[in-house]
């Protein structure tokens, strides 16, 4: 059996930081909590049956520096794989922009659809169908092989959710953001990729 576990990177914002739409355009690191919050993964899968044989993240510096502090010793994987399409997705005229500004811009039922349903608000730059392809592809590099192990893939909040529209099962009704620093579960077993977990945090 092959498991996947997709994490989202930990905060770019602390307390008391004016909060912003960070997307493709924008390469912050971690913050304090941030850091904080990869170091509480790394601990979380230390501690976990699962030793990661391959590891993938963006270009980006906030999935970088998640996947880097998830992989300690313990775990085979030992280079960083980049791949394209795990980088964030644009957020158009909103990029960069304090959220509350762009709540204020779309309204908070654009936001909604966008976290519960995954369809764009007016102005982004994102292509869902591209996105769900990237996915189901890189699901079948593993659904196909005979291999074990487990996989991780460090991203980003507007890419991550669409791996649920790539698989076959979702076993779990949690809901499709993932927060800061959480992660999710994909098995993937006899040609079948099952969520298993989604939105976990090692605090949970």
């Amino acid at each position: 059996m092959m498991r996947i576990v997709i994490c989202r990177h930990g905060n770019t914002f602390d307390k008391g930081d004016v909060v912003t739409r960070v997307g493709a355009r924008t390469d912050l690191p971690l913050s304090k909590s941030g850091a904080a919050q990869a170091r509480q993964l790394a601990a979380h899968f230390s501690a976990s049956d699962i030793v990661f044989s391959e590891a993938f993240c963006s270009s980006l510096k906030r999935t970088q520096q998640t996947a880097e502090a998830i992989l300690t010793s313990k775990h085979v994987a030992k280079k960083l794989k980049s791949l394209q399409f795990l980088t964030e997705i644009d957020y158009g005229v909103d990029e960069n922009a304090a959220e509350e500004d762009v709540v204020a811009r779309l309204g908070q039922e654009a936001i909604d659809k966008w976290d519960r349903d995954a369809i764009p608000p007016r102005g982004w730059q994102v292509e869902p169908k591209e996105i769900i392809r990237a996915w189901e592809k890189f699901f079948e590099n593993y659904r196909t092989s005979n291999s074990s192990g487990d996989i991780l893939v460090a991203t980003s909040n507007g890419i991550a959710r669409f791996a649920l529209d790539a698989v076959d099962e979702i076993a779990t009704d949690a809901p499709r953001k993932l927060r800061t620093a959480a992660y999710g579960v994909i098995e993937i077993e006899g040609g079948i990729s099952k969520v298993k977990v989604w939105d976990k945090r090692a605090t949970d």
